[in-house]
């Protein structure tokens, strides 16, 4: 099922006018998709630029063209890594790594999309990205074909190629049989409810506990306090002075281009960005 599918179950239950998702996942993976509603979809950015938390097992030996079961096997190794040569090679792969993501990926070469051109049998050249990968933990190596990882990463962090180059660096090769991402930003899996179970709700979705304010993606950026009248002047979106909304409310730590919340009493009116000794509304709310 692909992430418009859903979006499109997820409206039709809700009866939502508009609706998007907080980042795709690959076709194997199961786990957590966020999804935005209404007015929540101008926050949907702050979703998909979350840390994110994956659980997976690798099958060591065998290559496959798409990194992980889904492909066909193009190469095999008949080495297999202990558990203390698996736990020496992983703070190669944490903190910021230079990263080359898969051939089948979303990623567009000269337009094109990465996956298309693989399909295609088409030579790729994917050029190294950086990204940042938090912790990276084997859970279990139940037996020597198999193992279990735990990964805590930034935004476009590709498990399939963590996986592929860490097998190349223990000598041997790897792929992932599961994926399944359990963390996205402040949405994990205690907070989520099933694409069945939303449905078979009704027209109680709607009012149910899984259907969360539009500012709880933004609960991990600064929030400024506003008056009426700066309210109302953002609102016809009009940049602010930023000296005396800090000067009422000090916050540490805001440079040119730190993204915020703009908040009068407990409404949301708009997410903004500061640069210049201003504030300026980058999504409107019209809540």
């Amino acid at each position: 099922m692909t992430a418009a599918t859903v979006v499109a179950r997820v409206k039709r239950a809700l009866d939502a006018a508009k609706a998007g998702h907080g980042g795709t996942l690959d076709p194997l993976a199961t786990g957590i998709l966020p999804l935005c509603l209404g007015e929540a979809t101008k926050t949907v950015n702050f979703a998909m630029d979350s840390a994110k938390t994956y659980e997976f097992e690798v099958i060591w030996g065998v290559a496959t063209d798409t990194d992980d079961s889904d492909g066909t096997a193009i190469d095999t190794s008949g080495v297999r890594p202990t558990a203390d040569a698996i736990r020496a090679a992983l703070p190669t792969f944490t903190g910021v790594i230079q990263q080359i993501p898969p051939d089948y990926s979303a990623i567009k070469v000269a337009g094109r999309r990465a996956y298309d051109m693989a399909r295609k049998k088409e030579v790729i050249e994917l050029a190294a990205r950086p990204v940042h990968v938090r912790s990276f933990t084997l859970l279990e190596s139940p037996d020597p074909d198999h193992a279990r990882f735990r990964v805590d990463c930034g935004k476009g962090t590709y498990i399939r190629a963590l996986v592929r180059d860490l097998g190349r660096a223990l000598g041997t090769l790897g792929h992932i049989s599961v994926l399944r991402r359990t963390r996205c930003g402040v949405f994990a899996e205690n907070r989520a409810i099933s694409l069945e179970n939303l449905e078979a709700l009704g027209h109680k979705a709607a009012a149910s506990e899984y259907l969360l304010p539009v500012g709880t993606v933004l609960d991990d950026i600064p929030a400024l306090a506003l008056t009426e009248e700066e309210a109302r002047r953002m609102t016809l979106g009009q940049s602010i002075a930023l000296w005396p909304v800090v000067k009422r409310n000090p916050i540490e730590g805001l440079a040119d281009g730190s993204p915020v919340q703009a908040l009068c009493g407990e409404k949301l009116i708009a997410v903004a960005e500061v640069g210049n000794g201003m504030v300026r509304p980058v999504r409107v709310m019209n809540l």
